[in-house]
C-alpha cells in the first residue's frame, strides 16, 4: 500500500518559548528523533509542512505551507493531504520523539487489510483521538476542507464525519504498553522527563 509520511512543523510553541522542532534532545534536535523514527515505515516519500521552511532546508525533505494557515492541527494535516501524492498519508508531530516505527507500520498494516474501508485509522489513549499519530486517506480532504470553511477546527470532531477506525489500548499494547509513543513536548517540563526517560534506558 503506497503511502507518505508528514511531519507537522506548524505549532506557535508558545508554551516552550521558542520553536520545538529544534530544541535539544540528549544533544539533537527534536525534529531529528521524529525523522529517524519514522525513515523505515515503507513509505514512497516524507515531508515537512511548516510556515518557517528556511531552518528546516538542511534537513533535506521537501518542505510545504499550510494551506489554510491559522488553522490549528486540521489545518495542518489537510495541508498534509493537499500535497500528498499518495492513497495515504501517515500524520505525525514533530514534537514526538518517542514514536515507535513498529506502531506505526502496525497503522499501516490496518488499513491494508480493508483497502478503501476506512478513511481514517486513529489511536485512541483513554478514549481520546491521537489526531496527530494517525493515518489518513485521500478522501478525507473534502470533509476537512469543508470544516475548514466554516471555521470547524476541531480535529477530534472531524474523525465523525467520516469513516474512522480507531484504534485502542488493547490492541496496539504490543508495540506499546505505557502510551509513551504519543507523548508529546510542549514545555520545559515535558522536555527534562522525556530526556531522564531516555536516558534511563
Amino acid at each position: 500500500m503506497r503511502f507518505s509520511v508528514a511531519i507537522l512543523s506548524g505549532g506557535k510553541s508558545s508554551r516552550m518559548g521558542t520553536d520545538k522542532a529544534f530544541v535539544p534532545l540528549l544533544g539533537e534536535p527534536l525534529i531529528e528523533h521524529v525523522i529517524r523514527r519514522v525513515r523505515d515505515l515503507g513509505q514512497t516519500a516524507t515531508f515537512i509542512v511548516t510556515n518557517n521552511p528556511e531552518p528546516y532546508r538542511y534537513l533535506d525533505l521537501p518542505l510545504y505551507g499550510d494551506v489554510f494557515p491559522g488553522a490549528g492541527s486540521l489545518g495542518g494535516v489537510y495541508s498534509a493531504l493537499a500535497v500528498s501524492g499518495t492513497p495515504y498519508t501517515l500524520v505525525v508531530g514533530c514534537d514526538m520523539p518517542l514514536l515507535n516505527p513498529d506502531l506505526l507500520r502496525y497503522l499501516v498494516t490496518r488499513a491494508a487489510e480493508q483497502p478503501g474501508s476506512h478513511d481514517a485509522i486513529v489511536p485512541r489513549v483513554s478514549g481520546v483521538p491521537q489526531g496527530l499519530h494517525a493515518l489518513y486517506a485521500a478522501t478525507c480532504r473534502e470533509s476537512m476542507a469543508r470544516r475548514l470553511a466554516e471555521g470547524q477546527l476541531q480535529i477530534r470532531a472531524f474523525f465523525d464525519t467520516v469513516r474512522t477506525l480507531f484504534v485502542d489500548e488493547a490492541e496496539y499494547a504490543a508495540y506499546d504498553t505505557d502510551g509513551r509513543s504519543f507523548r508529546n513536548i510542549n514545555t520545559p517540563h515535558d522536555l527534562a522527563a522525556v530526556e531522564q526517560l531516555l536516558s534511563s534506558e
